[in-house]
């Protein structure tokens, strides 16, 4: 969006050439509707059963609220079993979808596949569990930066050395951080993380840390830069971030093996499974 600016002399001129107002058309993006996906399911390997749970919303008009989307149906296969959940809408209109499955299943490796029928098209992604490690400890920090005193909190945990790890900090409140272990590689590391947010002492933040791959944490980092605060990772971005969901409505493996003729007809949002350590702490 092109923003014009006037200074108070520029306006009270044209004031003064002008006994009559004009209407003024403002130009706003026209862009299509577009489904919002928040598709990322949390594992807590711990229990026995996960609750798969995919949220849907629709973008309208520029000036208009993002709504609940009206699917057709939402389903999750287990491309190596050969197995398919259809998720469910609850409480009905509210855009949100859900199933449990065995936690066992989620993590074994398969490669799974959610497909998401809306108004005649059907978009899909792929993903497969992505493992972690667990936050070692948190601790309240001095909060103190330059001159500013914020809340601090001090995040230690200790990296896999077999593994090439990313990780995605879910710090409460829509605030998410990315970290590459490529700096701290089987190390136990700490870092500092400041709240925008005023909180008190006796408030409760709960921190989660959850593995993911490169091309979602790229994906992440595109859209906190985005969001500037203004937005959760999942709402509306200021800009379009694209993620995994591709339109596959006219993908039949026969005649069109691919989406080049709906290529700018996609979703917004990412389909990721992954696990999640959630600790709370009480800020002092």
């Amino acid at each position: 969006m092109n923003w014009v600016g006037f200074s108070i002399g520029s306006l009270l001129a044209l004031a003064t050439l002008s006994a009559c107002e004009d209407v003024v058309e403002v130009a706003v993006p026209n862009e299509p509707p577009r489904l919002i996906i928040d598709a990322l399911i949390r594992v807590d390997t711990s229990q026995a059963v996960t609750l798969v749970q995919v949220k849907v919303k629709e973008t309208s008009s520029f000036f208009e609220s993002v709504v609940p989307a009206n699917l057709t149906q939402i389903t999750l296969f287990d491309l190596e079993q050969n197995a398919a959940s259809v998720l469910i809408e609850a409480p009905p209109g509210s855009g949100i979808y859900a199933t449990e499955m065995s936690t066992a299943t989620l993590v074994n490796g398969d490669e799974f596949f959610l497909q998401i029928d809306f108004e005649n098209e059907f978009f899909v992604a792929y993903a497969e569990f992505v493992p972690t490690v667990p936050i070692d400890s948190l601790e309240n920090g001095d909060g103190f930066i330059g001159d500013k005193n914020d809340t601090e909190v001090i995040v230690t945990f200790s990296d896999d050395p077999e593994r090439n790890d990313y990780n995605l900090f879910d710090f409460d409140f829509g605030n998410y951080l990315v970290t590459d272990d490529e700096f701290y590689q089987g190390q136990t590391f700490s870092f500092s993380y400041y709240y925008d947010e005023e909180l008190n002492e006796g408030d409760e933040v709960e921190i989660s840390i959850m593995g993911v791959d490169r091309d979602f944490a790229n994906y992440m980092n595109k859209l906190i830069e985005q969001s500037e605060g203004d937005f959760g990772p999942f709402e509306t971005p200021s800009i379009t971030v694209r993620g995994n969901f591709i339109n596959a409505t006219t993908i039949d493996n026969e005649n069109n093996f691919d989406n080049t003729n709906t290529i700018d007809n996609f979703a917004l949002g990412y389909f990721a499974i992954v696990q999640e350590y959630k600790e709370t702490l009480i800020i002092d």
